[in-house]
């Protein structure tokens, strides 16, 4: 393997590890409000301090890991500023709507998690809730948004450059990937809630689990179908791209099963590998193009990336700092281990 393609996958592997790890915070925002017990599963007294608890336990499942999470973003933005320079000119600069947007929900949603039990009235705990799904749902169809635009095509302008407008970003291919992207995260979520949480929580995960996963599957037909009939991806190598969709509607296939007869680790493994595997898709698919046009020519590797002295440098940065966000990851999920309400307190 080349100097330049270790660094692409690099690339790759950071993004696909926020999307695993981030995605379930975002699906997990997303499902706040609604991982309460209702009427059947609780009596009417007590009812409200049942789906109270309820919640933040939703929320504690995610509380250890909430923040880390994001030092995988960070890592890819620096691998991308440092290693990929003219990639990072075109891509923030094309995306910047996007990328404002998924940095505001960032932004959002981290606080009101973290605000929400300051509120002392029904009314001020409404807004953090709906500010904490707002924070969820903005990041999510965001990064459905940025992958649906990439496998469908950038428009590129004389100078290489390509900037999106609302022609683009309301296209049906990717306003199914936005869907789809929504949908799989809420589903990654709850797999992860119903992971972490007690048996009557992680039940009602499960089954809202099982159920997003089939909106998974209907906003994923229509992005295949659309790609059947020219109005979708355009990709590089299709019988790459053909691999990377089965192994990934065979993913959502084994989350939605596991979910269905309440296996929590499978299914939770399912949906990682699902939500992974765009990335993958994009990386692979692809290949050697990093931005590609509806006409099929784009911005290639050789184009893209640094100078060999420059990535030599960074190499010995990134053989100590990659190990270190690795080790941190690892010792975190030991340290954390076991559902909420047993070893661990409340946090939200």
């Amino acid at each position: 393997m080349s100097l330049e393609t270790a660094w692409l996958a690099l690339l790759g592997l950071l993004l696909a590890g926020y999307f695993v790890l981030g995605g379930y915070d975002y699906g997990a925002q997303m499902l706040h409000p609604f991982l309460g017990r209702d009427g059947q599963e609780a009596g009417q007294e007590g009812r409200q301090e049942e789906k109270r608890t309820s919640k933040n336990a939703a929320l504690d499942a995610i509380a250890p890991f909430f923040l880390g999470n994001e030092v995988w973003l960070v890592g890819f933005a620096g691998v991308m500023f440092g290693a990929f320079p003219h990639l990072e000119g075109s891509l923030l600069t094309g995306l910047y709507p996007l990328i404002v947007a998924i940095l505001t929900g960032l932004v959002v949603g981290n606080a009101a998690v973290q605000l929400r039990r300051r509120a002392h009235s029904a009314r001020g705990r409404r807004m953090w809730d709906a500010l904490i799904v707002f924070g969820g749902v903005v990041p999510a169809v965001s990064w459905g948004l940025v992958v649906g635009l990439l496998l469908h095509g950038v428009p590129r302008r004389a100078d290489d450059s390509f900037h999106i407008g609302p022609g683009e970003v309301f296209a049906p291919f990717v306003l199914a990937c936005g869907a789809t992207a929504v949908l799989l995260f809420a589903a990654h979520g709850a797999a992860f809630v119903a992971l972490r949480s007690g048996p009557g929580l992680a039940a009602r995960a499960r089954r809202l689990g099982a159920r997003l996963l089939a909106g998974v599957a209907v906003a994923g037909t229509l992005a295949l179908l659309l790609t059947l009939f020219g109005a979708g991806a355009s990709m590089s190598n299709r019988t790459t791209s053909a691999v990377i969709a089965a192994l990934l509607v065979a993913a959502l296939a084994t989350a939605w099963w596991h979910l269905d007869r309440g296996h929590g680790v499978p299914a939770f493994a399912a949906t990682c590998a699902a939500t992974a595997l765009p990335v993958v898709l994009l990386g692979a698919g692809h290949y050697p193009y990093l931005l590609i046009t509806r006409a099929g020519a784009g911005l290639d590797i050789d184009h893209a990336i640094t100078d060999d002295a420059t990535l030599k440098i960074l190499s010995g940065f990134g053989v100590l700092v990659i190990p270190t966000i690795l080790a941190y990851q690892f010792w975190s999920w030991w340290a954390f281990r076991g559902r909420t309400g047993h070893r661990h307190p409340s946090y939200f």
